[in-house]
């Protein structure tokens, strides 16, 4: 053997002998991105987050959702909000984005038109009391008043009130917008809140000089519409016996309780009228 020939195998023989030692070339280390690189090329996602992200913006990053980018991931590049909310009736619901329109903006909720089932998943005792005592309101649709979540409409939106005096407010002390026909009210509440309705009892009331003027219409009304005392509930039976039994209705004798001792004066019955004048006899 020559000895450029000697030298030549020898060198290659350290070479493998080194491969088979130490081993390949290793493979270079995956490099870990962060949201201060993703801002490099997809800059409103990160402006979206920062300004309304919430608990995407406290709690997690880029990468917790976009678990990776192409070329290297193709698929879940977007992820499904059930990857991480999936533990509340609200999260099972179908096509999340129709009120999350923005994924980096999660409270940012614009609700489409005609939502009722949706917002059921989260507000369930609401359709209880809709359902309860139904009225018109049972009919529509949530975002019908709720056009905007987390909003509560005046009742003047859609109704006028019942006097020009009464705001928005004062809709709410006797009126519940879910029950609104069962009608309840406070132990302060106004004879000129109740006026607004019942105009004639009120008028009654203001012209007379017994003492029913001065009590609240709801000391004798209490606590629900359209409740109706029996006078014997304040005043017990202040009458001989033989008396009530023979004038059995209080009203009988003292009018409206409105209107107590005040009677109107008799209209005068229409003057008669004249005899009518015998038709002449037939000519035969």
């Amino acid at each position: 053997m020559s000895p450029l020939r000697g030298l030549l195998l020898s060198v290659a023989t350290t070479c493998l002998l080194s491969v088979v030692a130490f081993g390949a070339e290793p493979a270079k280390p995956k490099v870990a991105l962060s949201n201060s690189d993703c801002v490099k090329c997809h800059t409103a996602p990160p402006a979206d987050i920062e300004a309304k992200g919430g608990a995407h913006k406290t709690n997690v990053t880029c990468q917790d959702c976009h678990v990776g980018h192409p070329p290297a991931v193709k698929k879940n590049v977007i992820p499904q909000c059930s990857m991480c909310h999936s533990d509340k009736p609200h999260y099972k619901l179908a096509n999340c984005q129709r009120c999350h329109n923005n994924p980096h903006t999660p409270k940012d909720i614009k609700l489409a038109n005609n939502i009722t089932d949706e917002c059921l998943s989260c507000h369930s005792q609401q359709i209880v009391k809709l359902k309860q005592v139904p009225s018109k309101h049972t009919k529509l649709a949530c975002s019908f008043c709720h056009n905007v979540h987390g909003k509560i409409p005046a009742c003047t939106q859609c109704h006028k009130p019942h006097s020009a005096d009464m705001g928005a407010a004062d809709c709410k002390r006797c009126h519940q917008a879910h029950m609104p026909t069962a009608v309840t009210y406070a132990s302060d509440t106004t004879n000129k809140m109740c006026a607004s309705c019942h105009k004639q009892a009120f008028d009654h009331l203001a012209s007379s000089d017994a003492k029913h003027k001065t009590v609240t219409c709801v000391t004798c009304h209490k606590e629900k519409h359209k409740m109706v005392p029996t006078c014997q509930s304040c005043h017990g039976a202040p009458h001989p016996a033989g008396m009530l039994a023979k004038f059995t209705k209080c009203g009988d004798c003292h009018s409206t309780a409105h209107k107590l001792n005040h009677w109107d004066s008799a209209k005068k019955a229409p003057a008669s009228a004249a005899p009518a004048a015998k038709s002449a006899p037939k000519k035969k």
